[in-house]
């Protein structure tokens, strides 16, 4: 199996987390898959972004904090600059930026409803997505209400796994999951072996160092989600882990 290589929030490495470049630079590495975050406006727009405000991404200080984006217009958020020039692309924007798999973590339940709509008036989208959320909450909902929709639980750490009332198979089982994202806390080679064994991927994160390269390929893992994708492609390939490929200078 080859080993996906997820770029996080896109390329946050080399351009703004979750914007339009972020998500263009991944794409011209050669990533397999993106991971992105999903909310959800006062008004409706669902857009990409991972805190709940906007106060560590933004470009220039403002005059006093924002307020959580859930309570914030879309005019209000995309007016916003991230560096750049970038803004906080919508939902859509993100998916016209992209050709290759998104995993789409939910961030707020307010969000679901609107995010299975859009997914159903694009099928072609919802084809290319998997929907992941730390929420169980989230989940069963999404297993329940798009049962045809990939979806893959986030963990902080294996024990959230084994300590589950029917260990992770029941972590699977409760969240329709087909992958588990899986901290490196406590995550080892049986375990690994454990999901696979129950017919699951498991991917690993963060991707920030060579550590976490290192323990990756150790453990087994089937991916990894990598603030620096293009520096994990390197690693890959210098091992022989991965061929390589032709893709845009820094």
């Amino acid at each position: 199996m080859r080993f996906a290589v997820v770029g996080h929030r896109g390329a946050i490495a080399e351009a703004p987390e979750n914007t339009v470049s972020s998500f263009q630079r991944a794409e011209e590495i050669g990533v397999d898959e993106i991971e992105t975050d999903v909310r959800i406006s006062c008004d409706g727009q669902l857009f990409m972004l991972h805190d709940d405000d906007l106060n560590r991404v933004a470009d220039t200080a403002a005059d006093e904090a924002f307020p959580p984006a859930a309570d914030l217009p879309w005019s209000t958020i995309s007016s916003i600059d991230l560096g750049g020039g970038e803004h906080v692309p919508t939902l859509e924007q993100m998916y016209e930026a992209t050709t290759v798999q998104i995993q789409l973590e939910i961030k707020a339940l307010g969000a679901i409803g609107p995010i299975l709509q859009f997914l159903a008036e694009h099928r072609d989208l919802a084809d290319r997505t998997i929907l992941s959320s730390f929420s169980i909450e989230a989940m069963v909902r999404v297993a329940a209400e798009a049962p045809d929709i990939r979806r893959g639980v986030i963990i902080p750490g294996w024990r959230h796994a084994a300590d589950h009332p029917d260990s992770v198979a029941g972590l699977i089982r409760q969240t329709g999951s087909e992958r588990i994202h899986c901290r490196w806390d406590g995550l080892t080679a049986a375990a690994v072996d454990q999901v696979h064994e129950l017919g699951c991927e498991i991917h690993g994160w963060p991707g920030r160092t060579e550590e976490d390269y290192e323990t990756a390929t150790t453990v087994g893992v089937d991916g990894m989600c990598s603030d620096d994708p293009r520096g994990l492609t390197h690693w890959l390939e210098e091992r022989k882990l991965r061929p390589v490929t032709r893709r845009l200078a820094t």
